[in-house]
């Protein structure tokens, strides 16, 4: 008993730290499983059709399965088209002369209120002379070949991480189970049967979280284009996708969604006067905030804590330890993470009590 359990922690450190130094890999191999999981149901129903009396081969069932991934996502990426030509076409447009005006009048509004209180003792207009040559100077300071060589690197990255993902995730599906079949035959046979327990509660608590995170962006998505249609807001499909997809990351997610909305509607719209201008915030503003209400009294608790089986003061603390340990990717990698360790945990120590392996 105590050799196991020791092999047992043993296993989970060299885990962690696995996870900790090949973090790359450790992600590549996490989100390749969740891309699996969510490929695993198209792929078996398009395997399982009949073509002339024959199977489809599985192999094609993955390829037609990553093509609809790809189909969804150029479709969605056809919502961003409207917007982004429409800020080239802002920014093409603009009048520098104006906006050199426009800025410089409250520039010397400030500087005329530190000279009347004795704050600076300097020359009229030095303040906006300032504010000009550090723009120039940063401007001047441009390191463009540094910037291509990142814009390369960064997108060589991706590039290549996207492949390591789809390599993995195609014979993760390929095999059908043959990595799990091999992990349990690594167990030896008295730990056999609480292993297989601890597994599949692990993968239905995790399929849970993962079909209600789903439920979750339908459901912003839904609320926050309705509402922002009907306020007749711009571009409501693409702030409610947007805001959809942030709202993944825990808690900064819904401020980053409607910072976005505001951004779109104040660059898109053209006002007269402050009041509509303000007027289009507000009603940015209460959409989200609307859908927020129904974020956290509706789904967020029958997802994370009906989902994974945890409290919500639980689910907060190990959200903050992952943005500490991970940043963004380590808050939303923290509740699966966590469920694993959680349940494997609980499972094992009710085996303890219970399976007569461990009393003998």
């Amino acid at each position: 008993m105590q050799r196991f359990f020791g092999y047992l922690i043993l296993c989970i450190v060299l885990f962690l730290l696995f996870g900790w130094y090949f973090s790359n890999i450790t992600f590549y191999i996490v989100a390749s499983l969740i891309l699996a999981a969510i490929l695993r149901p198209l792929t078996n129903r398009l395997h399982d059709f009949h073509v002339m009396g024959q199977h489809i081969p599985r192999w094609a069932a993955i390829l037609f399965s990553y093509g609809s991934i790809v189909l969804l996502f150029v479709s969605l990426s056809f919502l961003f088209y409207p917007l982004i030509n429409n800020q080239i076409e802002i920014l093409s447009s603009l009048d520098l002369e104006g906006i050199y005006e426009t800025v410089k009048q409250p520039v010397l509004k400030i500087e005329g209120f530190l000279f009347k209180y004795e704050l600076i003792d300097n020359k009229p207009g030095f303040l906006f002379t300032e504010i000009r040559n550090s723009i120039l100077n940063t401007v001047k300071d441009f390191d463009f070949t540094s910037f291509i060589g990142g814009v390369i690197n960064t997108t060589s990255s991706l590039f290549i991480g996207l492949l390591a993902i789809a390599f993995i995730s195609f014979f993760l599906l390929l095999e059908n189970g043959l990595l799990r079949r091999n992990l349990m035959n690594l167990i030896p046979n008295p730990y056999f049967e609480l292993s297989v327990a601890t597994f599949t509660k692990v993968e239905k608590l995790l399929s849970n979280y993962l079909s209600g995170l789903l439920i979750q962006m339908l459901t912003i998505f839904s609320f926050a284009s309705l509402g922002l249609s009907l306020l007749g807001v711009e571009y409501s499909l693409t702030i409610a996708l947007f805001a959809a997809v942030a709202n993944l990351i825990p808690y900064a997610g819904p401020i980053l969604g409607a910072s976005f909305g505001i951004i779109v509607g104040i660059s898109t719209g053209n006002f007269e006067t402050n009041i509509e201008l303000n007027y289009l915030i507000f009603k940015i503003l209460s959409v989200f905030a609307i859908v927020q209400v129904i974020d956290n009294i509706l789904v967020q608790p029958l997802i994370f804590s009906k989902s994974v089986k945890a409290h919500p003061l639980e689910i907060f603390v190990v959200i903050f330890v992952g943005a500490k340990i991970g940043g963004i990717v380590g808050m939303i990698f923290a509740i699966p993470v966590y469920t694993i360790f959680r349940v494997s945990i609980i499972e094992f120590f009710n085996g303890y009590k219970s399976y007569r392996i461990f009393k003998t």
